[in-house]
Formats: C-alpha cells, sequence, structure tokens
C-alpha cells in the first residue's frame, strides 16, 4: 500500500494529453453552496444600485436575529445603541459615525448590506463570518435602532400608548 499509483495534484501526467493531472472544472460548474442567483439577497444591489427593499419579509424572528448578530459582530465597535461608542472605541481605535446621524438615516438599506459586505474605511468586511441573510437582518436590525432613536408618540400604535411612562 506505501507504493500506490496516484497523482499528485497540480504535478504532470503523462496519462492526459495535456499533461495535467487535475482535470479542469467543467465549464458551469458551481460549488455546493455557492449558487447565488437572487441578486438582491446576496449583493444588496436592485438594477445596480443600493437596494431601499428587504429580499424578505422583516418579522420579530428577523429583527431578534439581527440583534443577536449585532451584538457579536457591531457592537464592538459600533455600541449597543448605535452611536458609536462600542469597547473597543473607548479603547483607543476610531470611532465609527453614529447610525443616526441624517445622512446614514436616509441611505438606502442596500448600503448598509454592501459595507457589511465588502467593508468601508477603517471596517473590515464580514462576508466570510456572516451569511447574506444575517447581514440583512442585521440591516434590519439597525433600521430598528434607527426608528428608535428618532420616534415620536405618533409612531406608537393607540393601543400600546398607555404603556409608555
Amino acid at each position: 500500500m506505501h507504493d500506490q499509483p496516484k497523482y499528485i495534484p497540480l504535478r504532470e501526467s503523462a496519462f492526459f494529453g495535456d499533461a495535467r493531472s487535475a482535470r479542469p472544472v467543467v465549464p458551469g460548474t458551481v460549488a455546493r453552496g455557492q449558487l447565488h442567483e437572487d441578486a438582491l439577497l446576496y449583493t444588496g444591489k436592485a438594477n445596480g444600485a443600493d437596494a431601499t427593499v428587504f429580499p424578505f419579509r422583516v418579522d420579530a424572528p428577523v429583527l431578534a436575529r439581527g440583534r443577536e448578530r449585532f451584538d457579536i459582530y457591531c457592537a464592538p465597535c459600533h455600541g449597543r445603541t448605535g452611536q458609536g461608542d462600542g469597547m473597543i472605541v473607548r479603547r483607543g481605535y476610531r470611532r465609527p459615525p453614529s447610525f443616526h446621524q441624517d445622512r446614514l438615516r436616509d441611505v438606502a438599506a442596500g448600503h448598509f448590506f454592501d459595507v457589511i459586505t465588502n467593508g468601508f474605511g477603517a471596517m473590515p468586511d464580514y462576508a466570510a463570518q456572516i451569511t447574506a441573510e444575517d447581514r440583512w437582518a442585521i440591516v434590519a436590525y439597525v433600521r430598528a435602532l434607527q426608528l428608535s432613536e428618532h420616534a415620536t408618540l405618533a409612531d406608537v400604535p393607540a393601543a400600546e400608548r398607555g404603556k409608555i411612562q
């Protein structure tokens, strides 16, 4: 068993006419788990521009997942409320912008998705760490944070207003 006939990857081979031991990938082959047909879900773009809509319905479980992922990946820099006052900022790292400034409240949701995916400025990309669905959940949670910071009493349903002190 010690001396088995085999080809070592990327070494020369006399068996195939092109002298390669590794066979080329069949055209059109997509690796398992890499078929990203839904452009909105995987790029955050619609017709080449940052998307203004979400690729799925945003409900309580999506927001809960977004909060969980935000607390893990985003809060160390952005803080739990999105003010840009996370723990590593307090320890000397560069302060990210607050999510509550008008410039970021007015951008399309796809902008946040793109920044999480590809990084921007001092922020690294998180495409390898966070799935596309979870990136969208984080964006939904950021939108909820933005809404909560600038909410008025008129935004609260009439039946719930009595609970506010």
